[in-house]
């Protein structure tokens, strides 16, 4: 099951950023986990592997920069992404860089170049696990096994804000 992170200071982007990847046929069944704090999820990651984490550049806490160089030392084959208002070409250089982001996206993003980017990091993931030799774990493979069996088993149906339906 794939696992996303979203780390940005500003509630109403975390919620749009969310939403938006929700609404993706191409993302359906993915675990998204959002934090406001860049410390949180750095807590977080180090007792939870995450296939992709994407996070906002400027927050008060810590810069985007300095959190995904962070999780690059924590979690090396987690696949990172950078938002940014920002469209200083040096603040993109360093990102990539210092915290080899995949992908630099400028806010407010399109959707279809959101989706298709987060679906191009997700196959860099498994390029990365597959170089790396690691196997999925025993959850994984379950997992797997269980939508092969009976598909859309996974799959948490929700509303426009997230909320899960039941």
């Amino acid at each position: 099951m794939t696992r996303i992170l979203l780390v940005d200071d500003e509630p109403n982007m975390l919620s749009a950023l969310q939403r938006a990847l929700r609404q993706s046929k191409a993302l359906s069944g993915a675990q998204i986990e959002t934090f406001s704090n860049p410390f949180d999820a750095l807590n977080r990651i180090c007792v939870c592997d995450f296939d992709l984490v994407v996070s906002d550049f400027m927050m008060p806490e810590m810069s985007g920069g300095d959190f995904l160089q962070a999780l690059k030392e924590v979690a090396p084959a987690t696949v990172r992404i950078m938002l940014s208002a920002s469209t200083d070409f040096k603040t993109a250089m360093a990102a990539i860089n210092d915290a080899h982001v995949f992908r630099f996206i400028p806010k407010p993003w399109q959707q279809s170049e959101l989706e298709q980017n987060i679906v191009q990091a997700l196959a860099e993931r498994q390029r990365l696990l597959a170089e790396a030799g690691k196997e999925p774990s025993s959850a994984e493979l379950e997992a797997r096994r269980l939508e092969e069996d009976e598909p859309g088993l996974l799959q948490v149906k929700r509303t426009d804000d997230g909320s899960i339906i039941l």
